[in-house]
């Protein structure tokens, strides 16, 4: 199966997919990694595997749609079969996700539908919550709102910060996501409805 990975910015999660796959715990080709911003430091995670890195910036296209129909050519062109969210800062069209549905995932750092969008952690501490976490679902057209496949709790500790929090749903995150895309490569996902069934399809 041939994978791509859409990131932002740092690019922690596709470090972590990338050493799956090196270990074996990922049977995949991660054909390509996308980036909306040039200086996303995920695109020399990739270089420096030997990964193709790909910058598309927004501003040469004329909209969204636009947009996200560059990325699809470029996804079809190099076969490519599951897309990982990895940090990607941009909503997903519904064309694209019509192009792939069912094959994007996303990992979010909160238990969904607990504090979606933007800064989960932030959200999770400032409401006071006990109990974070991060969670491995389907994208669909929606804001954190696809089908949940996987999701691990992480405790919140009275002197926590941000950082510190998310430091250990980072952690969780690194281990879930790749088990995640593994149970679906290997055909043990099945959705009823809104929910995400773990085991032969």
């Amino acid at each position: 199966m041939n994978l791509a990975v859409l990131a932002s910015g740092y690019g922690s999660n596709l470090q972590a997919i990338i050493n799956a796959i090196h270990k074996g715990e990922i049977r995949a080709n991660l054909a390509v990694v996308i980036s909306d911003r040039e200086d996303a430091y995920a695109l020399q995670r990739a270089k420096d595997h030997g990964i193709e890195a790909l910058f598309l910036n927004p501003r040469d296209y004329p909209g969204r749609d636009a947009y996200d129909r560059g990325i699809i050519e470029q996804l079809r062109l190099r076969g490519v079969d599951l897309v990982i969210l990895a940090g990607f800062m941009r909503l997903l069209t519904p064309r694209f996700v019509a192009e792939f549905r069912g094959k994007i995932m996303n990992i979010h750092p909160s238990l969904l539908p607990a504090f979606p969008g933007l800064e989960g952690v932030k959200q999770a501490l400032d409401y006071g919550v006990k109990v974070s976490g991060c969670t491995v679902h389907f994208v669909d057209e929606g804001l954190d709102t696809g089908p949940i496949i996987l999701q691990e709790a992480v405790p919140v500790f009275d002197n926590d910060t941000e950082e510190t929090l998310h430091q250990r749903i980072h952690a969780v995150e690194h281990r879930l996501y790749p088990r995640a895309i593994q149970l679906l490569i290997e055909g043990k996902l099945r959705l009823e409805g809104r929910r995400c069934f773990l085991g032969a399809t």
